[in-house]
């Protein structure tokens, strides 16, 4: 059995292959843009949908066959064509150049899997069976959804700008932590669950800081 390594990609502005123009592919692709990266599609022939996308210029579409030399500057490729010939063609260029690469279907699935995603901002979760059940991950991520709600969004983001702050603000590291650990036990997330939480301004979180500090 395989064992991965759970780990998050940055791929803003890198350049992302993805090999097919079916379902599979534009699924990929907006996976892809969600994560800000440059994503370039090879395939005769695409979706609406990503022809749309082409068409807005978020994509670049090679409109051609797949062609040994085609990852060349790829940081990521997906291998999403019916073919299960083509894709095993891609994932042994890929293998070979050591680019990261998946594909779809049975057979070699390359060098990683893709996991199921919740995205609330900045929450990621991944939910992985390590490729014995791709349905059961999606279900699970599917309950996830329930209990991690719309408003862990807006909570991450006040969560972010006041750990930013503290740091940039408090020099000790203890105090930091103490000071993390203090906005950590606020009722942020629920007063956002009941519709009463007032964002808070640069100025407000400065004061926090400056009388918790103090109480440090």
């Amino acid at each position: 059995m395989s064992v991965y390594l759970p780990v998050m990609l940055d791929c803003e502005g890198r350049c992302c292959t993805v090999v097919g123009g079916g379902a599979v592919a534009e699924r990929k692709v907006h996976s892809l843009l969600t994560a800000l990266a440059d994503v370039k599609v090879i395939s005769p022939e695409v979706t609406q949908g990503l022809r749309q996308l082409a068409l807005e210029g978020r994509i670049r579409w090679i409109s051609q066959e797949y062609a040994a030399g085609d990852l060349a500057g790829a940081f990521l490729v997906y291998a999403a064509t019916s073919s299960p010939a083509v894709n095993a063609a891609v994932i042994n260029e890929a293998e070979r150049s050591g680019v990261l690469a998946n594909a779809a279907g049975g057979g070699r699935t390359g060098s990683f899997i893709s996991a199921s995603v919740l995205r609330r901002g900045r929450l990621l979760i991944a939910v992985s069976t390590s490729g014995a059940g791709p349905a059961l991950a999606a279900d699970i991520c599917d309950r996830l959804e329930e209990e991690y709600g719309p408003e862990y969004e807006e909570y991450l983001e006040w969560m972010y700008r006041l750990r930013s702050s503290i740091k940039r603000q408090v020099t000790r590291p203890e105090t930091r932590q103490r000071l993390l650990m203090k906005a950590a036990e606020l009722e942020v997330l629920d007063e956002i669950r009941e519709g009463t939480f007032e964002p808070w301004d640069t100025e407000q979180i400065k004061q926090w800081i400056a009388n918790n500090q103090e109480e440090s």
